[in-house]
């Protein structure tokens, strides 16, 4: 089945077969690897992505799917001159090791922030549970994400 949406801003068509689930063809039709997967059961949040501004397990949704969806990975989250304000504070906090969930982090983040930029420590802590990091554990993420808040206020024009 031919499949098109758009990927970080730019339109993509993909053939896939029907059982094809979103992740799979980001990494292998589209090539873009920065979505991770990880349990493919939608538990570790490592495929996270955002679809018309909502963060959606990669792993649980088909492509055929994304038809006419807006799908933005942790590369379109990048900006040309450099790092965004969250990841600039994921690497103040040290909020990475092995960088395995970091993409699913990032994109999480990214989607709640941008809703409620305002989120408090407990949501934040309360939404990033389904984002599995066994190595640097959730705290320097939790602090990257209450950094990172001011400037998804300032975006937003609150404060």
């Amino acid at each position: 089945m031919k499949v098109t949406f758009t990927v970080n801003g730019a339109a993509v068509s993909a053939d896939v077969t029907p059982r094809m689930t979103l992740a799979d063809c980001l990494r292998h039709e589209l090539h873009l690897t920065g979505t991770h997967i990880g349990c493919e059961h939608g538990v570790c949040g490592a495929c996270t992505v955002i679809v018309n501004g909502d963060a959606v397990r990669g792993c649980l949704m088909l492509a055929v799917q994304a038809q006419g969806a807006s799908v933005t990975t942790v590369e379109g989250l990048s900006l040309e001159e450099g790092l965004t304000p969250l990841q600039e504070a994921f690497k103040h906090h040290h909020a990475l090791q092995c960088g395995f969930c970091t993409p699913g982090m990032l994109t999480t983040l990214h989607a709640l922030l941008s809703e409620e930029p305002d989120a408090s420590e407990e949501r934040i802590r309360d939404v990033i549970s389904g984002n599995i990091c066994r190595c640097t554990g959730y705290v320097p993420i939790i602090e990257a994400a209450l950094d990172a808040r001011a400037s998804y206020q300032q975006a937003r024009g609150d404060k």
